[in-house]
């Protein structure tokens, strides 16, 4: 694995978990922010092939 698909992950999971922590404390617009960083992240993912995989299914 390179190192721009590995830290693409690495960005990926960060984010989900970030995700699933604003959604826990209830911070809908940190949940709005977080959720517009996952899907560019996924769509870059896609654009270069990346297989994003089985994550935390945020």
């Amino acid at each position: 694995m390179d190192a721009f698909t590995a830290g693409l992950l690495q960005r990926i999971r960060a984010t989900e978990s970030d995700l699933s922590r604003a959604r826990d404390e209830g911070d809908d617009f940190l949940v709005d922010v977080e959720q517009g960083e996952l899907d560019d992240l996924r769509r870059l993912a896609a654009e270069h092939g990346v297989e994003v995989g089985a994550t935390s299914g945020v």
